[in-house]
């Protein structure tokens, strides 16, 4: 069982608030200018960087915006939660006994603050990070590091995220079973998701017709 951390297991509310709410306003009060122009600046840079692993870096943020990303995160940590029912699935697995492991893009400064905030680190055998493979999820670099690192038999894991992108890349890979979480931001509507099987919450996937626990 493969599972992705932000918008699948922790609320991507928090991500959502910290980048665009949380950085224009420190970026706008750090570089002496309106919250409007800050936002203005800040798109394009983060439009650039999507999909690479600068994207999910602290340490490359820090640098390219003047600021102290991995400080803010963990000054406004008591915003990061889990998803409605994702606790409980983890129970579920940690119950039955199935080996899990969590896949992230996340940095590991980022990683550190949402462990320690939420005991996530309790539910896992093992925690990869894409930083230390030197390539993200949506990059085909990732997986067969993955893969030799764990073991994993690509046909037999399920793997869960709610990036299209990632997930193209896990099936072009060959991982035998993905699902799509179509509500990652518990305040934001479900998406409708096509292209994948969608769950709107990992606390469906019980019932989702997989091979769960075979």
């Amino acid at each position: 069982m493969l599972l992705d951390m932000d918008g699948t297991l922790l609320d991507l509310q928090f991500d959502n608030f910290f980048w665009l709410e949380l950085v224009p306003e420190r970026f706008a009060d750090r570089h002496g200018m309106s919250l409007d122009a800050a936002r203005r600046s800040l798109t394009p840079r983060y439009a650039a960087a999507q999909g690479t692993l600068d994207w999910y870096c602290t340490d490359f943020w820090s640098r390219e915006l003047s600021l102290d990303i991995a400080g803010l995160k963990r000054e406004v940590r008591g915003q990061v939660r889990f998803l409605p029912g994702a606790e409980g699935f983890l129970t579920q697995l940690q119950e039955r006994g199935l080996r899990t492991i969590l896949v992230t893009n996340a940095h590991l400064d980022t990683l550190a603050v949402k462990a320690e905030q939420t005991g996530l680190a309790r539910y896992f055998g093992a925690m990869a990070s894409s930083h230390r493979y030197g390539a993200p999820k949506e990059d085909a670099r990732f997986w067969p590091q993955l893969q030799r690192e764990f073991g994993i038999e690509p046909a037999r894991a399920l793997f869960v995220d709610d990036s299209l992108p990632v997930l193209r890349a896990a099936r072009q890979y060959g991982i035998g079973q993905l699902f799509a979480v179509s509500r990652p931001d518990s305040t934001l509507p479900a998406r409708k998701i096509d292209e994948f099987p969608a769950i709107e919450s990992v606390a469906h996937l019980v019932g989702a017709h997989t091979s769960l626990g075979s």
